[in-house]
């Protein structure tokens, strides 16, 4: 049996830097910065969603129903798995999330969740294809956050 494809060093941390700036774009809720670092025909899916497709169902269905309800997020730097393509015109991340969801009465509580981002390479830039976030079992799927959206 084969080895996975893991990527090599310079790819991961290329791979580590996109998910840093989206996972700062999230806590923000700055959709303007995190738009370009979608294709516009992104396909995705999260806990509760049936694929999406086209980046505007995406933000429209995705984004809006968890960045503002939600705060801290972070991918788990040290645990995420880089994958790529032998020529690394494409990769997938693997990765574990934490997270912050509000009860109804504003009450913190922790909103842990796995990740997987398929990228490709657009010139010297990567730009995602595919996301899939969900969270881990028995984590409340409702939060009632109230961020301001940077558009």
């Amino acid at each position: 049996m084969h080895d996975l494809p893991e990527a090599d060093e310079a790819t991961r941390a290329g791979v580590l830097a996109w998910m840093a700036r989206f996972a700062a774009a999230v806590r923000a809720v700055d959709y303007r910065t995190a738009t370009p670092m979608w294709h516009a025909k992104v396909l995705a899916f999260g806990t509760h969603q049936a694929v999406l497709e086209g980046f505007v169902n995406f933000r429209d269905r995705q984004w809006d129903s968890v960045w503002p309800r939600t705060a801290d997020f972070a991918f788990v730097e040290a645990a995420a798995r880089v994958l790529a393509s032998a020529d690394a015109g494409m990769a997938v991340a693997i990765a574990p999330f934490t997270s912050t969801g509000f009860h109804a009465d504003g009450t913190p509580f922790p909103r842990p969740g796995r990740a997987t981002l398929v990228l490709m390479r657009q010139g010297d830039a990567w730009i995602a294809v595919h996301s899939h976030l969900s969270l881990e079992r028995g984590v409340p799927t409702e939060s009632h956050g109230n961020r301001p959206v940077i558009r």
